[in-house]
């Protein structure tokens, strides 16, 4: 995590949601008959995609069924959903668009809706914003008139969109429209650029009648000064083709007075003269979106609320605790678990909150075979954890097969009812067997690297079940089994999108190929009496095909895995860390001019991330055309636009030549510089400044010193040396906590009232059935954790309102002017 400015406030945003499905597309231009469409979806922060699905075949109303979840790293004004047909022989069509405002998203955060699509219209498809200066000049003209001279001056843009994946060449026209005039004039074009700085100026005759002279130049009446509009289009130069309308704003000359120069950002508008089209005859798209902005404080703002939530583990009772109270009010929210657990585990706290939160659930247990088996705290804390923390071990351990089994797709389907013509259900069952072997042998051959943090909680559940169930043989074994294979590694297995293995939800065939393993690996891993989990399948042609992994000695396989993740015994390593991808997928490359008539123009590379090194192919699965040991990686930073003319870029410093590289849009290019800072930060001969541009003609572009091995002109983004396996921003954790429970203040009142009333009143508890959705078991104790809860909260909520009184000014770059549209 990056150390900030101890004053600094920050904006981040995330979105998180699901891209449903789409129904009832409609007619679409083109080749393309309707029954035979095949279509994608994609979403684009204002013109710019940073997702896609995978195409659908041959349907009007295809499900997607994909999730999706960026960090969205720079302003934007619009999020839009495009749905697309796809073309063997031509460029994709657009068969519509949802388009929300930005402003718009909280109506629609945390629902799931069908959204009318609408035509994709060229004029409508708009970003950026635009500097302007204006002053309206009074004057007398030689033949004694007075007249009105309109200045407009083009200072510059800001966030054009690319074209084509790259810069344009930007140019504006400048016009003062009216009733009866138009006169246009036109800026210089600006070679491969999204931010042009046009600083041209330009100058309006506007005359109207006067005491001075009875007529004018161009006849304009007084009132037509109210109809008079500044008009600016931004172009871009296509040179042989036809010029591409990037936007436009319209500023009433009204508002220009006395001399006064207006000077203001304004934000690009369509034309808003699209196509006629009605949306009802393009269908319609379901959509489900979290849309979440934080406002982040000073880290010292939030350090009374973490150090609460830090001695929770330590509170007797648990229940009493600011973590146990927090995830008490919004147990119907099951994200709301998320942030606590990432704080927790930050400061290694997690284990001992875990173990105090179990101790009661298990008091509260009175079966051994229904041990945590409901949606508690401790579940959910649990079921977060190994999510955060076991992202690396799913992928070395389930990764390979999972590709096999999508890859292959073998038919595995052995219900009798589901079974298609020309099916041959032993050859399926053969397959589906050999599929679950391959996962289960993977599952339960990987002790060795399943993480200490997540054997340390399954330590400490096993001793605490066997506490707390003596007499029970099978309970230390179902208490971990419980978690590591009914809520780890099944759900992998049916979702393996969800959890990073595969890019995309599977197709319908192979998700139920991935269904049918996980039932079976679920009741694999569940250990008990063989014969009680065969019976408890409803389906025959499970209870059957079960039957034949009795003869293979799974229970003792299970029990064996289970004692390696869930004891005091040593695990066993070859001292190698196994190689795990990070990421990868397709870039643009610099050349690095390695030979000395070498080119160094940009190519399509495929670039990969490992624990271990970065390499970059000429294709996915082609051999490595250059490996960087990450060990040897000294800095990971962004490359400033103007260092060649283009967006999204950053660099790989290390021990040779830098690396540059391009990626596909400004969400990937954050993941890149998130996932090569984490695998390189605690590297020695990390640099404290680097070049943020190139080095040409002699000197860098950036601060103009021509020694090429000259230290950096900017310093390094600096990072904590902390647990690599995670990267948590605590104050942003600190403060979704904080919103969670401001949105709950009502019951936190409630829960503050029963504790006084409880403590007060010493009659028989019927009082107690009134706030029963509450865990209060010692009143005075958890009304003086609630008391604090909310002093500090008061404290947060004046902090925010001290600094919101600090919005932009309304025309300044972070708050232009929406102008008028045509």
């Amino acid at each position: 995590m990056a150390e900030e400015d101890d004053t600094a406030i920050r904006i981040l945003q995330s979105l998180r949601g699901k891209i449903c499905e789409a129904k009832n597309l409609g007619p679409v231009s083109g080749p393309n008959r309707q029954g035979n469409l095949c279509t994608f979806s994609t979403i684009s922060l204002d013109q710019e995609e940073v997702f896609r699905t995978k195409v659908f075949d041959k349907s009007v109303s295809p499900f997607y069924g994909e999730d999706f979840y960026f960090e969205i790293p720079r302003p934007f004004q619009c999020l839009s959903f495009y749905v697309y047909t796809k073309s063997v022989f031509q460029r994709d069509l657009p068969v519509g668009k949802v388009s929300i405002r930005k402003d718009d998203l909280c109506k629609y955060s945390g629902k799931e809706d069908w959204f009318s699509l609408h035509p994709v219209d060229p004029n409508s498809e708009v970003q950026g914003k635009v500097h302007l200066e204006m002053k309206l000049n009074e004057v007398i003209t030689e033949n004694g008139s007075v007249g009105q001279h309109l200045l407009v001056r083009i200072i510059e843009c800001q966030g054009l969109p690319l074209i084509n994946g790259q810069n344009c060449d930007p140019y504006a026209t400048v016009s003062l429209v009216g009733p009866a005039r138009s006169d246009q004039k036109k800026t210089k074009v600006k070679k491969k650029t999204s931010n042009p700085h046009f600083e041209e100026t330009f100058f309006f005759e506007v005359t109207r009648s006067s005491s001075y002279s009875k007529k004018s130049h161009f006849q304009v009446e007084e009132e037509d000064i109210e109809k008079l509009e500044i008009k600016v289009d931004l172009w871009n130069n296509e040179n042989l083709a036809q010029d591409v309308f990037l936007g436009e704003t319209r500023v009433p000359v009204k508002i220009l007075r006395n001399d006064h120069i207006h000077k203001a950002w304004y934000l690009l508008q369509p034309k808003g003269n699209g196509s006629k089209c009605k949306s009802d005859d393009l269908g319609s798209l379901r959509l489900k979106l979290t849309y979440i902005e934080d406002t982040v404080l000073p880290s010292a703002c939030y350090t009374p609320l973490c150090n609460l939530l830090l001695k929770s583990p330590d509170v007797k009772p648990i229940s009493a605790s600011a973590a146990h109270i927090l995830g008490d009010i919004c147990r119907e929210r099951y994200e709301a678990v998320l942030p606590m657990v990432r704080l927790l585990l930050h400061h290694n706290r997690f284990v001992p909150f875990v173990s105090a939160v179990a101790v009661l659930e298990l008091d509260n247990t009175q079966e051994a075979n229904t041990i945590f088996r409901g949606n508690s705290l401790a579940t959910r804390c649990i079921d977060d954890m190994m999510k955060i923390v076991g992202k690396n071990y799913l992928a070395v351990t389930l990764k390979p097969v999972i590709d096999e089994i999508c890859e292959s797709n073998k038919t595995c389907e052995i219900d009798p009812i589901k079974l298609k013509e020309g099916d041959n259900v032993e050859v399926n069952k053969e397959n589906l067997q050999g599929y679950v072997q391959k996962v289960f042998s993977s599952i339960t051959q990987s002790s060795a690297s399943c993480p200490p943090l997540m054997c340390d909680v399954f330590r400490s559940l096993r001793h605490l079940a066997c506490k707390r169930f003596p007499a029970d043989p099978h309970v230390q074994y179902s208490a971990v089994s419980s978690f590591v294979f009914l809520r780890f590694f099944a759900v992998a297995v049916l979702s393996p999108h969800s959890f990073q293995l595969r890019s995309h939800h599977p197709d319908p065939e192979i998700s139920r190929t991935l269904t049918l393993i996980s039932k079976t690996i679920q009741t694999l891993g569940s250990w008990g009496s063989l014969s009680k989990k065969l019976s408890s399948f409803k389906e025959t042609y499970m209870y059957d095909f079960f039957k034949s992994f009795q003869e293979d000695k799974c229970i003792e396989k299970v029990k064996k895995f289970l004692d390696e993740i869930s004891s005091n015994i040593s695990k066993g390593s070859s001292g190698l860390e196994d190689a795990v991808v990070l990421k990868e997928g397709e870039v643009q490359k610099r050349g690095q001019g390695k030979k000395r008539l070498g080119k160094k123009n940009f190519k399509k590379r495929w670039l990969r991330v490992t624990n271990r090194e970065l390499s970059y192919h000429k294709h996915k699965g082609k051999e490595a055309l250059c490996i960087i040991n990450v060990k040897n990686i000294q800095a990971v930073e962004k490359l400033d636009e103007s260092a060649f003319n283009r967006k999204n870029m950053f660099q790989v410093i290390h021990s040779e030549k830098p690396l540059y590289v391009q990626a596909g849009n400004c969400v990937e290019a954050c993941e890149w510089l998130e996932v090569l800072g984490q695998v390189s930060r605690c590297n020695e001969g990390r640099l404290s400044s680097f070049h943020p541009s190139n080095y040409t003609s002699g000197a860098w572009q950036c601060c103009k010193i021509t020694n090429n091995n000259a230290p950096g002109c900017k310093p390094c983004t600096t990072t904590m040396l902390a647990n690599l396996q995670l990267d948590i921003d605590c104050d942003r954790e600190a403060e979704r906590i904080f919103s969670l429970l401001s949105s709950n203040d009502t019951k936190l009142q409630n829960m503050e009232d029963a504790c006084a009333s409880m403590a007060v009143y010493q009659g028989p508890q019927r009082e107690q059935e009134e706030y029963s959705k509450f865990t209060i078991q010692e009143p005075k104790e958890t009304f003086q954790t609630l008391k604090q809860l909310r002093n500090i909260m008061k404290e947060l909520q004046t902090q925010h309102n001290i600094r919101s009184d600090t919005t932009a000014q309304y025309g300044s770059l972070d708050n232009p002017i929406v102008g008028k549209t045509s």
